[in-house]
């Protein structure tokens, strides 16, 4: 086949035009956002953590073993923290893909907020570190407590 030949056949294969390719069978591509098109991955449903929560983190002083409770409205959670340890404080968080971020503030004035940043294993599991403020930080696993 000929040079020419071959131009000739790539241009009846494909023609370029102002408003689109045309295929051989003289089919336009479809247009973006129809049915045909490939089109934008959805954007992922936010995990609901709502629950009572046991946790086990992991420290190189022992294991603690807090509850908690978890409110959740849209990303946004709120809830208790409770251990023998540090007692019953508020936390405040996040939740965003498959990442659990919540912070328990200091119990006073000048004291340590504890940032727990876990990942989402699935519907009952968590998993990931908690920071204390840059002064050591812990590994922790959260399940949560099914209705009896």
């Amino acid at each position: 086949m000929s040079l020419r030949s071959l131009r000739t056949a790539a241009l009846a294969l494909v023609l370029i035009t102002p408003f689109g390719a045309i295929t051989a069978q003289g089919a336009k591509p479809a247009p973006a956002g129809s049915a045909a098109a490939p089109t934008a991955k959805p954007a992922a449903a936010i995990r609901d953590l709502a629950g009572t929560w046991d946790f086990s983190v992991v420290t190189e002083n022992g294991t603690g073993t807090p509850v908690i409770v978890i409110k959740q409205e849209g990303a946004k959670i709120t809830g208790t923290y409770e251990s023998g340890r540090f007692g019953v404080r508020a936390i405040s968080g996040a939740v965003s893909g498959d990442t659990l971020r919540f912070v328990l503030a200091p119990a006073s004035e000048g004291g340590v907020a504890l940032t727990y940043v876990g990942r989402i294993l699935s519907a009952d599991l968590v998993k990931g570190e908690v920071d204390f403020q840059g002064m050591g930080s812990a590994s922790f696993t959260g399940t949560r407590r099914r209705a009896p």
